[in-house]
């Protein structure tokens, strides 16, 4: 886990790596509350790129991040490329709220792994 988020733009980004589990759970909890505490803007990347095993006991952080990031008017994007991720939220019904980012940068421009920046009039 990140001792302290980075800032990237004007959002905060969380980086966890190795086993999300039971045992670490508290610790990443207390890293997405840690990003959201400061009054800083609600905007939220959680990477998930060098997570090698996730369970679902991450859910629940995960979610109270969400909903304190929307309720603020901001939002929570997570960057994972393991199916074991999207396999989590697809059976936790959590897809459509966690959509899977390729990257910091496309989760910050909000462009989902798989789909193509929208045209821009020159």
């Amino acid at each position: 886990m990140s001792p302290y988020p980075d800032l990237f733009d004007e959002c905060r980004v969380v980086r966890a790596d190795g086993e999300l589990d039971v045992t670490t759970a508290s610790s990443f909890a207390h890293d997405l509350e840690a990003a959201r505490c400061d009054g800083g803007p609600p905007f939220l990347i959680v990477d998930l790129r060098g997570v090698t095993f996730m369970d679902g006991s991450v859910v629940d952080p995960l979610c109270a991040a969400w909903h304190d990031c929307r309720r603020r008017g901001g939002w929570v994007r997570v960057v994972h490329v393991r199916p074991g991720t999207t396999l989590l939220f697809r059976a936790c019904g959590l897809l459509a709220r966690f959509p899977r980012y390729a990257n910091p940068g496309d989760a910050w421009r909000g462009i989902p792994a798989g789909r193509t920046a929208p045209d821009r009039p020159t």
